[in-house]
């Protein structure tokens, strides 16, 4: 299903006055992956990217956003959180720590404001996606924006 209300996510980057563009397409239950939406949304898997959150043993919880045809270094992941450990938290804890589901984790609007860390490849483009915070739905913007709204550092997070 298709949605078309502007979500939180949305709505914050336009208070910002960040210059944002939404992208909708049909998702699929069965295959949630990043690398379907960058398909459907006709973009390189290079330049959607996907929201990961993980906790530190010492620092908490921590967000993390790297291309979809990426997998999180947990070792890079920790030295960018000032930590000697990072995990990934459990599907089942995402909607209570940040108010977003599996397939729509957004890392804007979040119930709680979380130390964000972008892949620093996001330079590479001028514009990247990330979840707009609905399953099927995607904000197009300037990572340099973005990161400035969620006040992300840029680091080396990919393996």
């Amino acid at each position: 299903m298709i949605m078309s209300s502007k979500t939180n996510a949305v709505r914050m980057v336009e208070q910002a006055g960040i210059s944002c563009r939404e992208a909708f397409y049909e998702y699929d239950e069965k295959d949630l992956s990043g690398r379907h939406a960058a398909q459907a949304l006709g973009m390189p898997e290079e330049q959607v990217f996907k929201t990961l959150v993980a906790r530190g043993d010492r620092t908490g919880i921590h967000v993390f956003c790297i291309p979809v045809c990426c997998e999180l270094d947990l070792k890079k992941a920790a030295k960018a959180a000032n930590d000697k450990k990072v995990e990934l938290v459990a599907v089942k804890e995402l909607l209570g720590l940040t108010g977003y589901i599996r397939g729509g984790c957004s890392p804007v609007g979040m119930k709680k404001k979380y130390p964000t860390h972008m892949e620093e490849t996001c330079q590479l483009f001028d514009t990247i996606a990330v979840s707009a915070g609905e399953r099927g739905h995607q904000m197009i913007l300037r990572p340099g924006d973005l990161a400035e709204l969620t006040g992300a550092t840029l680091d080396d997070l990919i393996e």
